[in-house]
């Protein structure tokens, strides 16, 4: 029989890239933590805040008007030092001292990583939510962030398009994804991009170039490519220069995008999202489960364990997604 571990105070934090919706899913898990009757410890600067004995209680007035906010009033930060027997002791000392019994940690595989290792290392129960706007991770449909991240994207979308026509211009515009193109495809087909080039699949510059060359045949008045920053060609500066050299009936520009994508206030799919990951991750710490992530799939909250969460690089983009983007690019 399963001996359930007591949780007295739940310690929560974001480590890793920020992403919009990590408030949302603060605010989650210290609201349901506290009507269980549970106390909150606030942990600043993740891993390094955990090593430096950086907490703060935490009370339902803690986590007012931030539902809205981007960013994460945790703080985060990346810490080296953690990945050590040694910052690892000094950390698990600091959560003894206060009291915290049980960890929600709130970020991407990095996150994941650590906390699976303490767990392990510790006994000490932790349950993680998804926060990183590449929604790369295997066991969740979506990860925190990512809709919003693909909103701002298709914004830039689209204004960009309006002087790419006014100017009879290519524009290459370079968005996140260094090993997911998830941000990339469905940005570009929801702002119309005449091509898109992913991490997942190789497009070959002459066949860019090919594409290109078929719609300026049919007079379009501008085009939009999208490129993710994992692209084996090497970044959207590098397609434009080589695209340039064999293409000159378009002014080519290129835009990079860069953490603009990161900021801003979080999508209401995002905040529902982090509202329903928050309030099941605090339930699963205090039903016993641990090393274990938050999901959804379909419009079901599910849980995976973190080992495979992590290890699994089976992630793939959706088949019928790749060919949409294809056929609609015409």
């Amino acid at each position: 029989m399963q001996i359930v571990k007591e949780i007295n105070r739940i310690g929560v934090f974001t480590s890793g890239g920020d992403s919009p919706g990590m408030n949302a899913a603060i605010r989650a898990v210290v609201r349901t933590a506290l009507y269980k009757n549970k106390q909150v410890t606030g942990i600043y600067h993740g891993y390094q805040g955990m090593m430096d004995g950086d907490f703060i209680p935490m009370e339902s007035r803690s986590v007012s008007n931030i539902i809205q906010l981007g960013g994460t009033i945790l703080k985060t930060a990346r810490c080296l030092p953690f990945r050590t027997v040694e910052g690892r002791a000094q950390a698990y000392k600091n959560l003894v001292e206060a009291g915290i019994d049980g960890l929600v940690a709130i970020g991407g595989d990095g996150t994941f990583t650590g906390a699976e290792i303490f767990s392990r290392e510790y006994d000490i129960p932790v349950v993680c939510i998804p926060g990183t706007i590449d929604n790369d991770l295997y066991g969740t449909d979506y990860t925190l962030g990512y809709d919003t991240a693909t909103n701002t994207v298709i914004e830039a979308i689209d204004k960009i398009r309006d002087t790419a026509a006014s100017h009879d211009r290519l524009f290459f515009i370079e968005v996140m994804g260094r090993d997911s193109g998830c941000i990339a495809l469905n940005a570009g087909i929801a702002g119309g991009a005449e091509a898109i080039l992913l991490p997942e699949k190789a497009t070959a510059i002459d066949d860019l170039i090919q594409h290109l060359s078929k719609g300026a045949r049919q007079q379009k008045s501008s085009s939009i490519v999208i490129v993710a920053e994992g692209d084996h060609n090497g970044g959207a500066y590098n397609v434009a220069k080589r695209v340039k050299e064999k293409f000159s009936h378009y002014d080519a520009k290129v835009s990079i995008l860069g953490h603009l994508q990161r900021g801003g206030s979080p999508s209401s799919f995002d905040r529902v999202l982090a509202s329903r990951m928050g309030y099941a991750a605090v339930n699963q710490l205090i039903a016993g489960n641990t090393r274990i992530m938050i999901g959804m799939r379909g419009n079901e909250i599910c849980t995976t364990p973190l080992e495979e969460a992590i290890n699994n690089k089976e992630y793939k983009l959706s088949e019928d997604m790749l060919e949409i983007a294809e056929v609609l690019s015409l």
